[in-house]
This record gives C-alpha cells, structure tokens and sequence, in this order.
C-alpha cells in the first residue's frame, strides 16, 4: 500500500505542478613532480567550492555554495526531465538517480549535468558512494554499481525482488534497504548482497550510517539500528507516528526528517529520539550534513537548515517550487 501511495504522491504533485503552470501562462587535473607535467583530461575537477546539491520532480537540480543559505538552479546539458529521487556525491562527481533508470553525473560541483548510461528501465530511488564504487538501489529488487566514476553502471546479484528505496555506505559495508522492512547488505564492494533479518514489516525508506551506526527509517515513524555493520538489526523506539522519508549522520547526531515537517534527532547514537522544532508544515523527503549544517529538502521546494545541530531551523532561499526529494554536500 505505501508503495502505492508512494507513486501516487509523486505523480499527483506533478500534475499539480503543471496543470499550475498552464494556468499562469571533458575536465582536466594536473600532477607535478620534479621533471614533468602530466595532464588527465578523464578525471573529475576537484571541487574548490563546497556545494550543497538537491534533486527533484521534473529533473530539479539546485545547488548552493553559501553553506546552504540560499539556492540556485544548475544547467541541465543534455540531462533529463524525468523526476530525480536521489543524489549523492563521492570522488568529486556528483551523481543523481530517479524514474526510468535515469542516472546523471556533474564533475564540475554540481554546476551543469549530463546522463550516464544506465542498465536498467526501472526507477532508481537511492544511491551512495563508497570504497570508489557507486552503488544503487532500485525498483523490483534491482541493486546497480559503477566502478568508473559513475560514467557506466552493471547490475549486481541481488537477493530480492522487493523496491529498495535506498542505500548507504560505511565500514566496508553497502546497506540497502525497502519495502516490507527488507534488508540487504554487501562485504565485497556491491558486487553481490545477502538478505538480513529485518525487524520490521514496515517500509523502510531511508538508512545512514554514523559512528559504526546503521540506521533506518521509514512508515509509521518506524526507526531500527544496527551496531554490529548490518549483520543484525533492533527497533527504536520513536517520538513519531509519521511516515519519516529521510536520515543523515552529522556532529554526532542522527537527523531524520518526513511528513508534515517533521524533524526528529538522536544525540546517544540512535538509541532515543526526540522532536525538533520544524519552521515548515510541508513534506520532507531528503536530509544531509556538511560544513557543520544539516541541510533539509522538501514538498513545494521547501529547504529548511541548521547551523546549531538541529535545535532549531530556518528556511532558506528556494529557486523552485517543484518537489524536491533528495540532497547531498560535497564533502
């Protein structure tokens, strides 16, 4: 059922958002040592700016380059208009999944965009970056990597055939997680995953990891934890009732954020959680951390920040109104 009505939020908002608008109207690096200069035209600029960077409905990308006060929207070259469910950022490439198995790529810090050729026709809801591989998670069970810097993807071994709405990266581990509280996990760089005994029927729709943490969130404010990298899994008990979309780590505290504004954190490394403060009734659907601020993104191209680990929120300068749903930060 939340599957469904995972679908049918997203493409109600977009009718909602057109039918609106009817109605008003190669880069290079150098390397020197003492005789010569050497010059790679295939590796990725190395980003001199740090960026927050958000993806959305309709191909959405904005970023920003001021610690996340204000956002602008980024060129599109050659990209997509399909809707952007996720983005990450590893070896100064950004990479963004969404619906129809489009993937894009930015090497310049997220200023314009281009497709990278995919290997599969399903959407793709969550990717992340580890051990210089990419990997994501997709519709029907499909798990997909790239080892080039996100130019080209192959499809791995996956144990299900179940939605995996997102996946994350830490010590040495790929977790992927999904519907009906279905989780996986990899030890060998995404090449093959294993299914792990979940604790949950719920959905689960997003996982982070901190401080040798795992933790996932999802339906019903549902949010579990591991602290043995995966291999096993405990519920926690949690001050929402509402669906939570999103989860990061940063500073020591677990942020998750999703329906009607809602913002919850943990500062004993997932053990208890408590509400925080929302400046917003929207939907939030993605959350990250850099540059010490947690950086929130949402329905109406709501963004939310916080410079003071959470403890209270202001909205920031939006160049959309378009749903956005994930975000990430060059770090």
């Amino acid at each position: 059922m939340n599957k469904i009505l995972h679908i049918i939020l997203i493409s109600l908002f977009s009718l909602t958002v057109i039918s609106c608008a009817k109605k008003s109207s190669t880069s290079s690096s150098s390397t020197t040592d003492n005789t010569t200069t050497t010059t790679d035209t295939t590796a990725p600029v190395i980003s001199e700016v740090t960026a927050f960077v958000a993806v959305g409905l309709s191909g959405n990308i904005v970023r920003s380059t001021d610690n996340g006060s204000s956002f602008d929207n980024a060129t599109i070259d050659n990209s997509t208009t399909n809707h952007l469910i996720g983005v990450t950022f590893g070896n100064n490439t950004f990479v963004g999944v969404g619906f129809n198995g489009n993937i894009v790529k930015s090497t310049n810090n997220g200023s314009s965009w281009d497709n990278a050729t995919s290997p599969t026709a399903g959407g793709i809801w969550g990717v992340t970056f580890g051990n210089n591989t990419f990997v994501a998670s997709a519709l029907d069970g499909n798990i997909v990597r790239s080892t080039d810097n996100g130019s080209s993807w192959d499809n791995t071994t996956s144990p299900t055939a179940i939605d995996l709405n997102a996946v994350t990266f830490g010590n040495n581990t790929f977790v992927v997680v999904g519907y009906t509280g279905n989780i996986v996990r990899s030890t060998d760089n995404g090449s093959s995953f294993d299914n792990v005994t979940s604790p949950t029927a719920n959905d689960l729709n997003a996982v982070t990891f901190g401080n040798n943490t795992f933790v996932a969130v999802g339906s019903s404010g549902n949010i579990v934890r591991s602290t043995d990298n995966g291999s096993s899994w405990d519920n926690v008990t949690s001050p929402t009732i509402y669906n939570l979309w999103g989860v990061t780590f940063g500073n020591n505290t677990f942020m998750a954020v999703g329906y009607y504004g809602n913002i919850v954190r943990s500062t004993d490394n997932g053990s208890s959680w408590d509400n925080a403060t929302s400046p917003t009734s929207n939907t939030l659907r993605g959350v990250t951390f850099g540059n010490n601020t947690f950086v929130v993104v949402g329905y109406t191209g709501n963004i939310v920040r916080s410079t003071d680990n959470g403890s209270s929120w202001d909205n920031a300068t939006s160049p959309t109104s378009n749903t956005l749903m994930g975000v990430t930060f060059s770090q």
